[in-house]
């Protein structure tokens, strides 16, 4: 439930930034500025949370993160780009303890033998807000007593009440002691650079860092380059997308268990690359929807993967650490993501960044096929 509407607001801002900040005149490479403010902040902290989430409560941390969402987000409500800039950036720092939280609860509950499926029913409530949020969110722009306003107030709404639905529920959640020992406490200078030590996810970070790195062009550069084939409302390619995410990643997760990770991210990367050339090529709404369905496909599998890779690696004693340095992968592919993408399309046009984005998820491949021994 947390997680859940910890996840809505971020697909309502998905669409939205782009609009927003082009609404106020800026630039397809300055959209990328804005989305990649919010990868720097959250990847910075995320040691240290994850520090905090092995010494106090990975539920607090997820709570906190929560409320410091809701908070950020009011930021935008302020018209100009630097304003919406400095609300992404400190909205990172939320996004990074409700996924640092969240994923260290999931490592210490997820079955040993059933780690991909539970992966898979996890990020699948994550992603089930993409469901409806996004198609809300054009909806609410365009509507008579709406606007940009309206939807930053009902994004900053949503993670409050997943707050108090994280402290009503965490009775329910079983009291570990602190992995970590009060001789074991390191300095907070020490912890920036302790996630390094992580090096049993290392892997999988990686992975996860391919698998992402085009989901700023699938999904915040996609509203844009909607507009430029003269496709006026993208409602539909979101909903179905989102539906598509939300049913196939429990079984996409349990195909991963027993197909093994090797096959997993090879099946996931390949139909991101079908997607995104298809992208390239397409000039309709169902062309959109359809590349849409293939790239999400891709996507829940490989991440349902790489997950459970990290799961099953993290050591116990500091798990937090771990996950932190697990997570570190999704900003950071994000805002490199959005700046590449950004970049792309002010020189070169769409066409030719569906074609690049496209080539950075062959490298995730070869990166997979390099690593097969490693993946067992």
């Amino acid at each position: 439930m947390a997680q859940f509407l910890g996840y809505a607001p971020h697909y309502l801002l998905t669409p939205t930034f782009p609009l927003y900040v082009t609404h106020l005149g800026g630039s397809p490479f300055e959209v990328g500025l804005v989305l990649a403010s919010f990868a720097v902040t959250s990847v910075l902290v995320r040691p240290l949370i994850g520090s905090w989430a092995d010494h106090w409560s990975e539920v607090g941390v997820m709570v906190s993160g929560l409320l410091f969402q809701g908070a950020s987000i009011l930021l935008c409500l302020i018209p100009g780009v630097e304003a919406t800039m400095l609300s992404n950036g400190l909205r990172g720092i939320g996004w990074a303890a409700l996924n640092i939280g969240g994923y260290s609860l999931l490592a210490s509950s997820a079955p040993a033998q059933r780690r991909g499926e539970a992966s898979g029913y996890y990020t699948g409530v994550q992603g089930s807000a993409t469901i409806l949020f996004p198609a809300v969110a054009l909806w609410l722009i365009d509507a008579p007593l709406g606007g940009f306003n309206v939807v930053f107030v009902v994004a900053a709404v949503l993670p409050v009440i997943g707050a108090g639905a994280g402290l009503v529920l965490s009775p329910y959640v079983p009291r570990a002691a602190p992995s970590l020992q009060p001789d074991t406490v390191r300095s907070w200078w020490v912890e920036i650079f302790g996630f390094l030590e992580e090096r049993d996810v290392l892997l999988p970070s990686v992975l996860l860092f391919c698998l992402q790195l085009s989901l700023p062009a699938v999904t915040s550069f996609v509203v844009l380059y909607a507009r430029t084939l003269g496709i006026g409302n993208l409602g539909l390619y979101f909903v179905v997308s989102g539906v598509t995410n939300l049913l196939s990643r429990p079984f996409l997760g349990r195909l991963s268990d027993r197909i093994g990770p090797g096959r997993s991210l090879t099946a996931g990367f390949t139909l991101q690359i079908a997607a995104l050339l298809l992208l390239a090529a397409v000039s309709s709404s169902a062309g959109l929807v359809i590349s849409g369905v293939l790239y999400i496909l891709g996507f829940a599998i490989g991440s349902s993967t790489t997950l459970a890779l990290a799961v099953e690696r993290a050591n116990p004693q500091h798990r937090g650490r771990a996950m932190a340095t697990f997570s570190v992968a999704f900003p950071l592919s994000t805002g490199i993501g959005a700046l590449l993408t950004g970049s792309a399309v002010e020189f070169a046009g769409y066409f030719w960044m569906y074609l690049i984005v496209a080539a950075l998820g062959a490298s995730g491949l070869a990166l997979t096929l390099a690593n097969w021994s490693n993946l067992k």
